[in-house]
């Protein structure tokens, strides 16, 4: 099984990817919109989805805004794959400290999908 990790945002969309083998998740890459994402899961033969949902610190779903509910629905409708919503709480502080610095938010976005994908692969008993 191939996983595809997402940690959606407004502007860029951060991927990562990784396999029930190995069970780790790596970065891939950062898209802009649906159509982008669409042609990496094809491209890359993804079966399962992974898209960050967003909770705040005391556990509590956030409203999530209209353009990310679209996206999801979409997502789920024009994919042929299985699509996992996760707990993306923390996710890119997480990679800011990896990554050490906000100004390279392009590789912040993937390593937050990585991060992403990684809590599920080590939850999901695979």
């Amino acid at each position: 099984m191939i996983y595809l990790g997402i940690d959606w945002g407004e502007k860029r969309i951060g991927l990562a990817l990784g396999d029930g083998e190995t069970k780790i998740a790596t970065p891939f890459c950062v898209v802009r919109d649906l159509e982008e994402t669409l042609k990496i899961i094809k491209e890359e033969e993804i079966d399962v989805v992974v898209i960050g949902k967003p909770y705040s610190v005391s556990n509590v779903e956030h409203k999530i805004s209209d353009k990310f509910t679209n996206f999801l629905k979409r997502l789920e409708k024009d994919s042929s794959v299985k699509v996992e919503t996760i707990d993306e709480r923390l996710s890119s502080k997480a990679a800011d400290a990896l990554v050490g610095t906000k100004k390279t938010k392009a590789a912040r976005d993937s390593i937050a999908a990585m991060l992403i994908l990684q809590s599920y692969l080590d939850k999901e008993n695979l």
